[in-house]
């Protein structure tokens, strides 16, 4: 299975550039400001994966930021449900993320792949596309669409309708949000 990964994050508060004309200059909506007292953050972390095969965005929210431990989890989450469905094979476009290159997921991956030809699973092929090259990701208008389609003018939506609105347009089953783990300093 081709697949295209990569990761966005969701403002809460800029908002996307849309394409409308008034009285002959351009529409721009302004971004928002953070209400007092609102616990929700301004700005939410998703990994998506969009499939060649079936041209579906799958999209896995995050509790904190992408980092290595995060990726490897959510490339877990996709080779799990690729198994189910009989594949044998990911051939995984991605960009050059410092997460994407870390020892961690490249490690990972090795082991992934051994384990996954030793017992029956999906194996990963990388494939990184040059640096600065986001045209190359087919999944990167996926995100500009999205975004341009979950907007609300009129108010400011919570972490919870985003996420809602986000699924939504993707037709995506919700899926547990992956977790950072957060090391403690030891004093």
């Amino acid at each position: 299975m081709l697949g295209f990964a990569d990761e966005v994050w969701w403002s809460r508060l800029v908002q996307p550039n849309q394409h409308a004309w008034v009285d002959g200059k351009p529409l721009r909506l302004p971004d928002r400001t953070l209400p007092k007292g609102d616990p929700d953050p301004k700005a939410i972390a998703c990994y998506g994966l969009l499939r060649a095969d079936t041209q579906q965005v799958q999209v896995c929210f995050v509790e904190g930021r992408p980092v290595s431990h995060v990726t490897t989890a959510f490339l877990t989450r996709v080779c799990d449900s690729l198994k189910a469905e009989g594949k044998k094979a990911l051939l995984l476009i991605w960009d050059n993320a410092s997460w994407h290159l870390s020892k961690e997921v490249r490690g990972w991956i090795r082991t992934h792949n051994r384990h996954a030809k030793r017992v029956g699973g999906v194996r990963i092929v990388v494939c990184q596309l040059p640096i600065k090259s986001p045209w190359l990701n087919r999944i990167e208008p996926h995100w500009i669409h999205a975004k341009r389609a979950v907007v609300e003018p009129g108010r400011l939506l919570s972490k919870a309708e985003l996420i809602r609105h986000i699924y939504a347009y993707f037709n995506g089953q919700y899926v547990q949000p992956l977790q950072q783990v957060i090391a403690k300093k030891v004093a």
